[in-house]
């Protein structure tokens, strides 16, 4: 993994603490997200990507980039960020983890990028970049399978890897490193921090946490309010 990039100018720090939240509470805000408010899972997903490009141009200013993807939600983020990238002049290509079990929303992602004609590629490629998007807070036990190789490929690549809400294999509760898991030079987690990002800096790398709509109001209602967290920006550098 190449050293950390200094932190851009253009991402300002969040300001104090942000409280975290445990996977069941990140659960329960898309559920409330979804079911109560109306603000759909490709909303959220555009968002997620959007912001996730944003911090790679500033942060690694990429002429290439590889995007592993999962086949969830996690993925579908991976995916939007890939259209972003593509569309800002990035050299992108993407490889999927499990290209038979993609759900809804991350196919409809997926059939985007093929009909962009974005290259999507059996066996991932070098590039300035790794995207990490194979596994997000669903994780339960070591990934296996693709995954897992995925995962192993990203670590032995030369470049540095910019992992979406998670590094792939780090539970987000208990803080656990997966066998394997990916280490990230930078993580850029959604909404709020989870809990088990702060028990593991060794894999997470810089942290920083993105805007994807949730209102205050939902966060106070799982018992950690916070007022506006990103009105300094929709990124935010985390401490």
């Amino acid at each position: 993994m190449s050293e950390p990039t200094p932190v851009p100018a253009t991402v300002p720090r969040a300001p104090g603490a942000l409280p975290a939240l445990s996977t069941a509470q990140m659960r329960e805000v898309d559920r409330i997200m979804i079911d109560e408010l109306g603000i759909t899972l490709v909303q959220m997903m555009e968002n997620a990507g959007r912001n996730l490009a944003d911090l790679a141009i500033s942060r690694y200013q990429p002429a290439s980039c590889t995007v592993l993807a999962g086949p969830g939600g996690n993925g579908g983020g991976g995916l939007v960020a890939a259209r972003h990238l593509a569309n800002r002049g990035v050299d992108v290509a993407v490889t999927l983890s499990a290209p038979g079990a993609m759900t809804e929303v991350p196919a409809h992602q997926l059939g985007i990028l093929e009909r962009m004609g974005v290259a999507i590629v059996d066996a991932p490629a070098p590039a300035v970049l790794v995207v990490d998007a194979v596994l997000g807070y669903s994780l339960e036990g070591d990934p296996r399978g693709r995954a897992a190789e995925l995962i192993a490929w990203a670590n032995d690549a030369a470049a540095p890897v910019l992992a979406l809400d998670t590094p792939s294999g780090l539970d987000l509760t208990s803080g656990r490193v997966g066998d394997p898991c990916v280490v990230a030079d930078a993580t850029l987690t959604l909404a709020l921090p989870k809990r088990g990002l702060a028990q593991a800096p060794e894999v997470v790398g810089a942290l920083y946490a993105a805007d994807i709509a949730v209102p205050p109001a939902v966060s106070t209602r799982l018992g950690v309010p916070v007022a506006a967290p990103f009105a300094a920006g929709t990124v935010l550098r985390l401490t």
